[in-house]
């Protein structure tokens, strides 16, 4: 019997290129992408769209049995820059869509669920260097908060009532295709374009702020391979550290300069300083690696040779 999946947060950086590539596997009417706001054309004309609010649990419902949905991909999320300035409404948003679609998990309504965590959920007691899978996490940031909280309720609801719950720890994520909204790791995007633009940048973080990285296609590819995977092979029910590679701000400057030489970088850091210096500098995802083979296929030069060929101005 064919699936059928909803994706909520569709319109998001992450959600856009998760909706075209299940779409590309499955089929386009099979995957219906759904968000508080319509996306751009291309996302909106690929298949079926609903405008729903992830927090409105008898709207949600609807959408699920009118589609007959067995899996969701719970995308929607307010991000750390963002959060740190509307506390509150990212922790409704972040909180009350995990539980309803958890909810519906437990009742039987749908079979299996994605949501993503983040590094966002260590902090600054945590192991900086190749932070391991289980570990202190003291989160100083709303996000990181909220991510935290999901994880233990994930773990939970597995538990208890059994419900397939997956997730991973999502690294700073980079992509051609789709813009950040509002991460304390958006200047590894940003960097690229205003190489191409501007052949110069600002960046908002140290020279030296080294943080974990993935371009978006391993990213997605790590998150299609994780749903796909036999259940009784995954044995961690809050969330899987992942990683692909980990840079500087200056480590990419030099990565981009080696295609344009005179692309120069400055440094004014602010508020998102604080937020990278409560991160991890590289992780461990051996547990990844071990439970349901997960290898990236990008590192630093490969991802800037492909988003300075890819990005149109």
């Amino acid at each position: 019997m064919q699936k059928t999946i909803l994706i909520l947060g569709a319109c998001g950086q992450i959600g856009t290129e998760l909706t075209y590539a299940l779409r590309g596997k499955h089929g386009n009417d099979v995957i219906i992408a759904s968000d508080i706001r319509e996306g751009n054309d291309d996302l909106m004309n690929s298949g079926p769209f609903e405008l729903l609010d992830a927090t409105d649990y008898n709207a949600l419902e609807e959408i699920i049995a009118y589609y007959e949905i067995s899996e969701v991909y719970l995308m929607a999320a307010m991000l750390s820059a963002t959060a740190e300035k509307f506390p509150m409404r990212a922790w409704n948003l972040n909180m009350s869509s995990l539980f309803n679609v958890l909810n519906l998990a437990k009742e039987k309504q749908i079979d299996k669920v994605f949501w993503p965590s983040s590094i966002a959920v260590f902090g600054p007691n945590t192991p900086n260097v190749n932070t391991p899978q289980s570990t202190i996490m003291e989160p100083t940031t709303v996000y990181g908060i909220s991510k935290q909280s999901g994880e233990r309720w994930c773990s939970y609801y597995h538990s208890k009532f059994g419900v397939d719950v997956r997730s991973v720890r999502y690294p700073g994520l980079i992509s051609w295709k789709t813009m950040p909204g509002g991460g304390t790791t958006d200047y590894a995007v940003e960097i690229y374009h205003k190489a191409l633009s501007d052949k110069s940048y600002t960046c908002f973080l140290k020279e030296e702020t080294k943080l974990p990285m993935m371009f978006m296609d391993d990213a997605i590819r790590a998150t299609m391979s994780l749903m796909e995977h036999d259940g009784d092979a995954i044995e961690i029910r809050s969330s899987y550290n992942l990683a692909a590679m980990s840079f500087t701000p200056k480590e990419i400057a030099i990565s981009i300069q080696k295609t344009i030489p005179d692309f120069k970088i400055d440094y004014l850091p602010d508020s998102r300083q604080d937020i990278a210096d409560s991160w991890p500098s590289s992780i461990d995802d051996s547990k990844a690696q071990h439970d349901w083979n997960w290898q990236p296929e990008f590192d630093l030069e490969k991802t800037t040779q492909v988003m300075l060929k890819n990005i149109k101005l």
